[in-house]
């Protein structure tokens, strides 16, 4: 008979939480880069492999992950205060409407999911975690007992990923092309994770113009197959 040891069940608890089978929309979503790839900025594999390597070495490492850090110690320290401030922090650093709406929607889908999965909240956190996905992420991390390093590792695997499908479904690639961008990029994730989960509140923060203007023109984009 075999027994699932406590780390492994924490392992495979962040695959469910990372999946893209888990019902967040997250495939409806480009970030900008369908605008990208109509105004030939992303035109070609290597392209598409700088795009998505600029945004996890800047906005996912200095913004996204820290951040991150803090939703969680602020969950294990039960302060809903700071578990609030560093929510509203997040959703105020999403540069465009879109970008903001796509956090909303997809924090909105994780929250439902949180009574299937018996997992308990009251109300005053519930509205917190509806703010943006990485309030759920955190939450749902810390309810789980997944170690802060594994669920960092984890979300950028997540946006990785699915950044990846949305390029090579626009440009379009070949699926041979879409796994040597992952290779590529998997590679830096464990340096990305120490440095972002080093940062100190100070140094939080970062702005991406290319993605912010991207994901402002995609908003009048006459033909669009992603909600942002």
């Amino acid at each position: 008979m075999h027994t699932i040891t406590d780390s492994n069940l924490n392992r495979l608890r962040l695959m469910h939480l990372v999946s893209p089978s888990l019902p967040l929309g997250s495939f409806a979503y480009s970030q900008g880069l369908e605008w990208a790839v109509e105004d030939n900025w992303v035109k070609d594999e290597a392209d598409l492999l700088q795009w998505t390597e600029n945004l996890l070495q800047t906005s996912l490492t200095h913004l996204d992950l820290p951040l991150l850090q803090r939703l969680y110690e602020s969950c294990e320290k039960k302060d809903l205060e700071r578990f609030n401030y560093w929510s509203r922090y997040l959703s105020a650093s999403r540069e465009t409407r879109e970008l903001r709406e796509e956090e909303t929607s997809r924090a909105r889908a994780l929250a439902a999911l949180l009574p299937q999965w018996e997992i308990q909240t009251d109300a005053a956190w519930l509205d917190v975690i509806k703010n943006n996905h990485l309030s759920g992420y955190a939450f749902v991390a810390h309810h789980w007992q997944i170690g802060i390093k594994q669920a960092a590792e984890g979300y950028l695997w997540s946006w990785l990923e699915n950044m990846t499908l949305a390029g090579v479904k626009i440009i379009p690639l070949g699926q041979m092309a879409g796994q040597r961008i992952l290779q590529a990029c998997i590679e830096q994730i464990p340096a990305l994770v120490k440095t972002g989960l080093s940062r100190s509140d100070e140094e939080i923060g970062l702005s991406s113009p290319a993605q912010a203007i991207a994901s402002s023109l995609h908003e009048t984009q006459y033909t669009r197959i992603y909600r942002s």
